[in-house]
């Protein structure tokens, strides 16, 4: 087998693992969301809800508004579109790493629309007596779903970038922490139902698997375009 055959077939294997995982996680994550969904719309849920009610509050204590309030601002659409933009032109005037500039955007722009679009879908209102004002419907939550997508991403970003394991696996680990507190804390103000921030996580995560492959196909599909047009061009000049 010649060495060019090989390496298509080693790239035609990479893809075909690549679309599998993808296909595969997003296909969970759909039949996941859409089970929550229905779990909620059938009323079998109202118990699983007010026990949470309970636990969040018994686990970040009575207390704590203030604080609580401060980390759940951290997902607010305000500070994950200033975030975003910063991060972007950071990549892109720093790093100048085009493809992550613009994967960022699409990540967060992408969950923050998704979202709204599924909020008029369901149109379910908040829970009642909240502890902090709050507008808009309530499932999925869309701090849930947009601190799974974009700090998501920035896991994803740290993962293949940070070299140094013990450092990649802290702040990993970091933002896993981070993501989970914010659901903890749309339950704890009592303007989320604990299925509502389940259902964001679950359609946040499901974004980003099939945003960054997708848009990674698009970066390759973009560099091959350009190179043929670039030997055109050079042909064409001797």
């Amino acid at each position: 087998m010649t060495n060019p055959l090989r390496r298509l077939l080693a790239g035609f294997t990479l893809f075909l693992t690549e679309f599998a995982i993808t296909l595969a996680l997003g296909t969970a994550g759909v039949v996941v969301f859409l089970a929550l969904s229905r779990e909620v719309f059938d009323q079998d849920a109202a118990t699983f809800d007010a026990e949470a009610f309970r636990w969040v509050r018994h686990l970040l204590g009575p207390a704590r508004q203030q604080w609580v309030e401060a980390v759940t601002f951290l997902a607010s659409r305000n500070f994950i579109t200033a975030a975003g933009v910063g991060l972007a032109g950071w990549l892109l005037l720093v790093r100048r790493h085009r493809w992550y500039s613009l994967l960022v955007p699409v990540v967060a722009l992408g969950s923050i629309t998704l979202n709204l679009v599924l909020k008029q879908i369901y149109h379910r209102p908040r829970p009642l007596l909240p502890l902090t004002s709050a507008s808009g419907l309530s499932f999925p939550s869309g701090h849930a779903m947009i601190s799974a997508s974009f700090y998501g991403l920035l896991i994803y970003l740290a993962w293949t970038n940070v070299r140094r394991p013990a450092l990649r696996y802290l702040l990993v680990a970091a933002l896993a922490g981070l993501i989970l507190l914010i659901g903890l804390t749309r339950v704890y103000l009592r303007v989320h139902y604990a299925t509502d921030v389940l259902a964001g996580f679950t359609a946040g995560l499901a974004w980003l698997v099939v945003a960054i492959p997708l848009l990674q196909r698009l970066e390759i599909a973009a560099k091959k375009r350009f190179k043929k047009q670039l030997q055109t061009t050079e042909k064409q000049s001797i």
